[in-house]
């Protein structure tokens, strides 16, 4: 079985990947109380100012009959976060920290990679890739500022799909953890 291509993954791990972390996982850090969100900008102005919290949780592709999982975890303090990736992807464990812009990767084997580039560099390494610099705000269930975007909202004001970087993700089943 030969493993999916970078262009396949890609898309199909945008389509898996938030969704399962975010229904799998807990996005805010425990304790935390949350004023109302009644409308999107006011839902956007409280979760923006969330600084420290962090996710655990379970991503999967599937292309065809090909496909993978994983586990993720990931903490995020002010730009600064810490990351690890673990499964059978034949990687072991991947761990990496950084600020969204410079990324540096400790692999398996405790080989440490700099990367200037996360998305295309993780890929070439790896054959997949995550949307580092992104991630800290979708896991929240906003856009990345840094870029535009597209969004789709519910009828309450939450953000169900956003359109990002050549990435879609799709928030389904919202569920109050923890505030």
């Amino acid at each position: 079985m030969s493993a999916p291509s970078p262009t396949t993954v890609k898309p199909l791990l945008a389509r898996a990947l938030l969704p399962l972390l975010l229904l799998s996982g807990c996005a805010v850090q425990r304790g935390i109380e949350l004023p109302p969100m009644p409308d999107w900008e006011t839902r956007r102005a409280v979760l923006s100012r969330i600084d420290d919290w962090e996710f655990k949780g379970r991503i999967g592709v599937s292309a065809g009959d090909e496909g993978f999982n994983a586990n993720l975890s990931w903490q995020q303090q002010g730009n600064l976060f810490h990351a690890a990736v673990s499964g059978p992807l034949g990687i072991g464990k991947v761990r990496m920290e950084g600020d969204g812009d410079t990324v540096t990767v400790t692999d398996n084997d405790g080989k440490v990679h700099r990367l200037e580039d996360a998305d295309e560099e993780l890929r070439e390494m790896y054959g997949w890739t995550l949307p580092v610099a992104s991630l800290r705000y979708w896991a929240l269930g906003l856009p990345d500022p840094a870029s535009p975007a597209a969004t789709e909202f519910t009828g309450d004001g939450r953000l169900a799909r956003l359109e990002q970087r050549d990435w879609t993700v799709r928030f389904s089943d919202y569920e109050e953890e923890a505030g």
